[in-house]
């Protein structure tokens, strides 16, 4: 007998949600930053088992969105949520119920599937003050199992992993066993490169950049992939920062995302950048299509 299913990951901005999905996998796929919003698109993790394959969706943090950038990045967590076969709610141990708990229980007022409450960054904390946790958290949802784990350290996830094991439907082998997801190179190459975009720069330029792979080709001859990218940023300011003084800026944000994809893709990358002013992108649905991060 074998199962198979998707598993959506979803929790407030910034709850650890990527950094639970590359402990599940053990390979870093998603980014991962100490800012909210830093996920915007979906992106799928795949854990292999003899008997079984789990299939988990990384969603954009749940939030009352303000902008069509936002709206879009709910729509995309939403969609997540309708596709699962089984829900992972993320909180963090060592935070009190807020008003993003409070919106994404009262979405998941309609969904028929089995919740899962997970409890992130248990090993940040006191463990006599999970319990009151758990009870506000009971008060609120009626989860089918609850599970505290630390992302960070490891901490619960194979109690958990067999417990969703148990809990999937029977099904094919969906995915090729030998992968560990089903995004592109291109898309993931973007992520590193946003990535640090988000970790080296400052106030609302994280925010305002999107990056678009203008050419991602393999030599195999050679064993490099060339890499051109260009970073949209809205303003002419905001372009002079990223790319900061001589260049420093953009070389480092080049330096740092070229590493992290030699990393996974296991060669060696000539990664080229540019910089371009795409006024008002993320105000802009016909940009947003451009830059995939709104859906048809």
């Amino acid at each position: 007998m074998f199962k198979s299913g998707f598993i959506g990951i979803i929790g407030r901005p910034n709850v650890g949600k990527s950094t639970f999905l590359n402990a599940v996998v053990g390979d870093k796929i998603s980014i991962v930053a100490d800012k909210p919003q830093t996920t915007r698109d979906k992106i799928t993790g795949i854990k292999n088992f003899p008997d079984a394959q789990l299939i988990f969706v990384d969603t954009p943090g749940m939030h009352n969105p303000k902008t069509p950038l936002n709206r879009a990045m709910v729509q995309t967590a939403q969609k997540a949520i309708g596709d699962a076969e089984v829900l992972l709610m993320l909180i963090e141990a060592n935070a009190d119920v807020n008003q993003h708990d409070l919106f994404l229980i009262k979405s998941l007022a309609q969904v028929k599937v089995p919740v899962f409450l997970v409890i992130n960054k248990i090993d940040l904390i006191d463990k006599k003050l999970l319990l009151p946790l758990i009870d506000k958290f009971r008060q609120l949802y009626d989860y089918r199992e609850i599970f505290p784990v630390s992302a960070l350290k490891g901490d619960g996830i194979a109690e958990l992993l067999e417990a969703l094991k148990q809990i999937l439907p029977e099904g094919p082998q969906l995915f090729p066993e030998d992968i560990l997801t089903d995004a592109t190179e291109r898309f993931i190459a973007a992520e590193f490169i946003r990535e640090q975009i988000t970790l080296l720069t400052k106030q609302e330029i994280p925010y305002v950049s999107a990056v678009t792979v203008d050419l991602f080709k393999e030599d195999e001859e050679k064993n490099i992939i060339r890499i051109s990218a260009t970073i949209n940023v809205e303003k002419e300011s905001q372009k002079a920062i990223m790319i900061g003084k001589k260049g420093s800026m953009l070389k480092n944000i080049g330096t740092q995302s070229r590493l992290q994809m030699e990393k996974l893709f296991g060669t060696r990358v000539f990664l080229e950048l540019f910089v371009r002013v795409s006024k008002d992108w993320t105000s802009s649905d016909k940009m947003l299509r451009e830059f995939g991060l709104l859906k048809p």
